[in-house]
């Protein structure tokens, strides 16, 4: 063909960009991604103990009905010729008591004892310290996309059913709590996954930051709760957060992407940043055997599991047993025990900020080394509400002195994500996924054995010195553990984070699974030279 035939040639037509095109251009695809994982650890801890505040409108007190000394006087006083008042025994063990304005249906309440209630509320917990591992394996295969995404959509489809498995039978509830519990221990090792490919090590700290969505969660949770149990009935908790689960993984599948280079709304510019500073520390971890019997057997490692194990603990000595404490001890109603159990949560978002700022400061002005850093923050978010605990206990009835010590406590135990939680990756920032996986495997067995703990000592809720028991045993956990975290934690970067052969790690060791990376795959032709000193990228 010659010059003259190519002149007459029609010329390509510049695809047009419309103005939501040029208007999406505009927003980072990291940015999506932030509020994708912000919004959905959000979500999921709402899914996640919607029944913890649930269950005190489900259950019937027993040690009220069977001795008529409730304090609270909670039961409203009917005048004469009211239609409402009406009580009848079911086969299944429940109670129904119908009042004004509310479906008989809704006003169910189960003759649960303590010990079911403990072990309803920690089922979630027992396959989702399983599932940990299971997360990081199933990520490398699978991409974060998948993994994050249907663990959310079996969550809310399991929490649209736990109404109806609540009239069949108590197992009915726990079965599906630990199908929950399954799902959701997938998801923290999944977005760790993908912050590798995303995220250049420079916005790392503040993308770590979605992270802590779960507390917006968690505040979220008990107030929206309070408000629904009020005003609907305590069944519409459940399918109302079941819902907002299945709408945000519609959002999830549509927006979320495992690598850069999957996205098809992504703008070149970012792409090509991206890429020029992800690269480099994307191929010193990726490909690496994990160590996993190095792992196991190192102290810092178990220092960071242990000492979070506290924090845990008393943790969930707040989130679990806070709404049926300030119910059957102060009296609140439901709404009032929604907005005071929540609020201290949706103030440890920010207070977590915070800290890791203050943190950063003292880094960059050299006032601690990094280790020192570590152990302060870890000391302030376990020995501070470690004490605070223990006068919440002693303090017993003074409602305004009390809830000041419980806010407190609840802000300063996000002072870990400064602490403890952060110092994951200094001791090995190329394996931080099967690290975290390990130490959660440690840690989150207080999320089951405190629920647990607390319903063979709590056995009249209503009892303000069974209540201290529980109170004294948080404190001694949470300060004990730090000791531990004290005396072997470290912020050194350790020798088997590195990717380089290491004698005393076998083949039978090692696991195949790639630290921290989801599986990408590689195109035909394309070759990775083996010495590192040839790569010119």
């Amino acid at each position: 063909m010659d010059e003259k035939e190519v002149n007459f040639l029609p010329k390509p037509k510049m695809p047009k960009v419309g103005c939501f095109r040029a208007i999406c251009d505009l927003i980072p695809a990291r940015l999506v991604l932030y509020f994708l994982s912000w919004s959905g650890f959000l979500v999921s801890f709402v899914m996640r103990n919607d029944i913890n505040f649930a269950l005190v409108a489900m259950v019937q007190d027993p040690s009220s009905n069977a001795t008529g000394t409730d304090h609270c006087n909670t039961m409203p006083t009917l005048e004469e010729g009211d239609d409402y008042n009406y009580t009848m025994s079911m086969a299944n063990g429940t109670t129904t008591v119908l009042l004004d304005g509310l479906a008989s249906i809704d006003d169910i309440k189960f003759d649960w004892d303590s010990t079911v209630q403990a072990v309803i509320k920690s089922s979630f917990y027992w396959c989702y310290v399983l599932s940990q591992v299971v997360g990081g394996v199933a990520t490398q295969y699978f991409g974060t996309k998948n993994v994050f995404g249907w663990s959310q959509f079996l969550t809310a489809a399991c929490s649209l059913l736990i109404p109806h498995a609540a009239d069949l039978h108590y197992g009915a509830v726990i079965l599906l709590r630990s199908v929950q519990g399954f799902a959701s221990g997938l998801t923290w090792p999944a977005m760790y996954a993908i912050v590798g490919y995303w995220i250049p090590p420079v916005e790392r700290s503040r993308f770590m930051s979605s992270f802590q969505g779960f507390s917006i969660g968690i505040g979220l949770t008990y107030p929206l709760c309070g408000f629904i149990i009020a005003h609907f009935g305590w069944r519409q908790v459940f399918y109302t957060t079941g819902t907002i689960g299945m709408v945000w993984c519609v959002f999830w599948y549509l927006l979320a992407y495992n690598t850069p280079q999957e996205h098809p709304r992504i703008t070149p510019e970012e792409l090509e940043y991206i890429e020029l500073n992800v690269s480099e520390d994307i191929k010193n971890g990726q490909g690496m055997r994990v160590p996993w019997r190095r792992i196991f057997t190192s102290m810092p490692v178990w220092a960071i599991g242990l000492t979070t194990f506290g924090r845990i603990w008393v943790h969930y000595t707040f989130i679990m047993s806070g709404p049926e404490y300030m119910q059957k001890i102060f009296c609140f109603d439901i709404q009032q025990n929604g907005l005071l159990s929540g609020a201290p949560f949706l103030c440890s978002y920010l207070s977590s900020v915070l800290f890791c700022y203050v943190a950063d400061l003292l880094m960059d002005h050299k006032t601690l080394t990094l280790t020192n850093v570590r152990k302060l923050f870890t000391a302030l978010s376990q020995i501070v509400p470690g004490v605070l605990v223990l006068l919440v206990g002693y303090l017993g009835y003074q409602i305004v002195t009390v809830l000041i010590l419980w806010f407190v406590a609840v802000t300063f135990i996000t002072a870990s994500y400064a602490g403890a939680m952060a110092n994951i990756v200094d001791i090995a920032p190329n394996l931080a996924g099967p690290v975290l996986a390990f130490a959660q495997t440690i840690h989150m067995t207080a999320s089951f054995l405190q629920p647990l703990v607390t319903g063979f000592m709590v056995t009249d809720s209503q009892n303000i010195n069974q209540w201290l028991h529980v109170f004294g045993v948080s404190s001694v956990v949470a300060i004990s553990t730090y000791l531990i975290y004290q005396v072997f934690g470290t912020a050194e970067i350790q020798s088997w984070n590195y990717p380089v052969p290491d004698p005393e790690v076998t083949s039978s060791d090692d696991s195949a699974v790639i630290a921290n990376q989801p599986m990408i795959k590689v195109e035909p032709g394309l070759k990775f030279d083996d010495d590192d000193d040839d790569d010119d990228d």
